[in-house]
């Protein structure tokens, strides 16, 4: 069985963002980076179907500068996974491209019976990447996927609107995209870190995905940190007095009403 996973590294949450002077992106000198923690349960998850399975291979994927992305690739390998691919590029790509990019360099590689990633990545929340890869590939997907059970067929359960659960069945190879809740990811042990260095590591342009640089359409600009939070306002006497100043700051101040 081979298995792919797609991760992306991300900001850590508690890093501290400072914006370019010319406003066309954020400083990344000084970002602590890490693998996106929705693609944590994506490897996780093929790391148990393949140790159920008995055999196969998972292979970690990702885009985004070569000396950089790396080392989320190396994590993934410490906790279990076979090998790597990282296609180097410094472009800023949209969701559309990366999985264009994803899915050129997964059709290269042969044969394949299924496609893991993370429901979305954190830092820009488009959830999107999972099911343009699925669709640019030919495959059906499953998101937002909190269990799976792995049989003659995979049977996904996932989360829907006003906490309900839909149930389906799909036939691989197929795309599965990892939400929290589906299980615990390991953690990376001392022989893991040690073993990952030795790991295979194939280095792709992003050219060589078919996807050229000259194709990109999306430009950001303008980005800007958001604003302050005002200071909290304490409401002072009984219940009452209180519920009256809240009603009027709701409807003069707030204007919400």
């Amino acid at each position: 069985m081979k298995i792919f996973v797609c991760l992306k590294q991300v900001p850590d949450t508690e890093t501290r963002i400072q914006i370019k002077a010319d406003k066309s992106g954020i400083e990344e000198n000084g970002v602590k980076w890490v693998m996106n923690p929705y693609d944590e349960f994506a490897v996780e998850e093929a790391l148990k179907l393949k140790e159920a399975k008995g055999a196969g291979s998972v292979t970690v994927i990702s885009v985004g500068p070569k000396a950089r992305v790396t080392e989320a690739l190396r994590t993934a390998m410490a906790m279990g996974a076979d090998d790597g691919i990282v296609i180097d590029s410094n472009e800023p790509l949209d969701t559309f491209w990366t999985a264009k990019a994803l899915a050129g360099a997964i059709q290269k590689e042969g044969a394949f019976d299924m496609i893991f990633a993370g429901k979305l990545a954190i830092d820009d929340n488009a959830a999107s990447v999972p099911q343009i890869l699925a669709e640019a590939l030919g495959l059906p997907h499953v998101t937002v996927v909190t269990k799976l059970t792995a049989g003659g067929t995979l049977v996904a359960e996932r989360e829907i609107e006003g906490g309900a659960r839909e149930i389906f069945e799909v036939q691989g190879p197929c795309v599965i995209a990892a939400n929290k809740g589906l299980n615990t990811p390991r953690y990376a042990s001392l022989p893991g870190i040690m073993k990952a260095k030795k790991k295979p590591l194939k280095e792709m342009a992003l050219a060589d995905t078919g996807v050229q640089a000259s194709q990109l359409k999306t430009r950001l600009k303008d980005f800007q940190l958001p604003p302050e939070k005002p200071a909290v306002k304490m409401i002072a006497g009984d219940a009452a007095t209180q519920a009256k100043e809240l009603v009027r700051l709701i409807m003069d101040e707030a204007k919400v009403l």
